[in-house]
């Protein structure tokens, strides 16, 4: 079959990968992509907003799947336009909600009220617009710090502060519903009940009636060792999680997955492809963070390598409502991601800069994420430059392959955190 992936970060370079493998592949083809994706399929460019062009593509390639990477396509509707073309209608499958389903990650709102509608955990919260200024900050008052403080639309993970201080919560709110700085995603604002715990990413994949789990991973979101500094698209991901054993990820699959799946069934909501559940682990009870419509990014590039089975097979179990029929099969091993980030980031990240050393890692897989091809050369193109995966029998060997590989890779301002993993690696005292 003929696939087209959307997208040029990490997370879809490692869906190419992945997608490259399967038997059941002809072509696949990529927009807009990133240099490391090329030696898995070819890069297309495409306006996917101009429907007649996308249309003409997807019928002259005979495109059967369309896998849709990040979130923003999806919220804005691509599913929708696509699967309700009369020319397209029963040809082409979409690995991704409609924007009914994708509203469980395009407003905050909207998916803390589904949990409460079907029981899911998930922490107390109130929202407000910006014409509900003052009642936010007084409520400040009847909350117990810290103060979890989210834009309710998509705010490309920045739109999240949390904070002990009252006055610099006040001053946060005031910025989000007042300042315009996010836009429509900043328009109402969710004042949430800190959860402690220990976060772990949990992902699934269905066709709207049946559903597999798939490996669970920890992200690592901060900048700083240690967990310090402003947060990030992610500077790491281990999977499987220690703590994520599996009592705990059976009550995850009983008390936040299944309900999930059975409450867009009820309501009506058609929905197909990932699922991804941000859980808090909190004395070993799974309570919901947050949903997101697709792969997260970077434990993508920790959990697709650990997936044996053929993700285009999944993907035909979409297609076919027949995915209860599928077999998820994984690896035992361990995965280690550690992110090469550019200097600057997650402010202003410098761009421009050669990449050497690429075709010396040889005991790791990398993904490219913020790149782009100069000359005959790659240079820095974002943030989050490159990702490396390595495997091992436990976390402690997992993490020590692959920060053997780091060193190889070099470009100026080259940042990445040296401590993935390492707060999951029992010590001689705790074992």
């Amino acid at each position: 079959m003929n696939v087209l992936l959307v997208g040029s970060g990490g997370r879809e370079h490692a869906l190419a990968w992945k997608i490259a493998q399967s038997s059941l592949l002809d072509e696949l083809y990529i927009t807009p992509g990133n240099p490391g994706m090329l030696r898995h399929g070819r890069a297309v460019q495409l306006d996917l907003k101009d429907h007649r062009a996308l249309r003409a593509f997807l019928l002259e390639k005979r495109i059967r799947i369309v896998v849709v990477g990040p979130e923003g396509p999806l919220v804005e509707g691509l599913h929708d336009r696509i699967a309700d073309d009369p020319e397209l209608r029963g040809k082409v499958t979409v690995i991704g909600p409609r924007r009914q389903g994708a509203m469980l990650e395009g407003s905050k709102d909207f998916a803390k009220e589904f949990m409460l509608r079907h029981n899911i955990p998930t922490a107390a919260f109130r929202s407000f617009t910006k014409d509900q200024l003052k009642e936010a900050v007084d409520h400040l008052d009847r909350m117990t710090p810290p103060y979890v403080i989210k834009a309710d639309g998509l705010a490309a993970g920045k739109g999240v502060v949390i904070t002990s201080d009252r006055k610099e919560a006040s001053a946060i709110l005031k910025d989000m519903l007042s300042s315009g700085r996010f836009g429509k995603a900043g328009e109402r604002v969710l004042l949430e009940q800190h959860l402690s715990g220990v976060e772990v990413s949990s992902f699934l994949i269905t066709d709207g009636e049946s559903f597999k789990m798939l490996p669970s991973a920890k992200d690592y979101k901060r900048i700083g060792e240690g967990d310090t500094g402003p947060n990030t698209g992610g500077m790491g991901a281990v999977s499987p999680v220690p703590f994520a054993d599996k009592e705990f990820m059976q009550k995850v699959h009983d008390r936040v997955a299944a309900p999930t799946i059975r409450g867009l069934r009820e309501e009506g909501i058609p929905y197909q492809g990932f699922l991804f559940m941000g859980l808090m682990n909190v004395g070993g009870e799974p309570y919901v963070i947050e949903y997101n419509v697709r792969l997260g990014d970077p434990e993508t590039q920790a959990v697709l390598p650990r997936l044996r089975s053929d993700l285009l097979d999944l993907f035909e179990g979409i297609a076919s409502g027949t995915l209860s029929e599928r077999h998820v099969d994984v690896d035992d091993r361990t995965a280690a991601t550690v992110v090469l980030a550019a200097e600057g980031y997650p402010g202003e990240p410098r761009k421009g800069d050669p990449i050497g050393g690429l075709e010396l890692v040889r005991e790791a897989l990398v993904f490219h994420a913020g790149t782009v091809q100069q000359g005959d050369g790659v240079v820095t193109n974002g943030g989050r430059v490159l990702v490396l995966t390595a495997f091992g029998k436990d976390v402690e060997q997992a993490i020590a392959n692959v920060y053997r590989s780091v060193p190889l890779v070099d470009f100026a301002g080259k940042y990445f955190r040296r401590d993935i993993g390492r707060d999951l690696v029992r010590t001689p005292q705790q074992a």
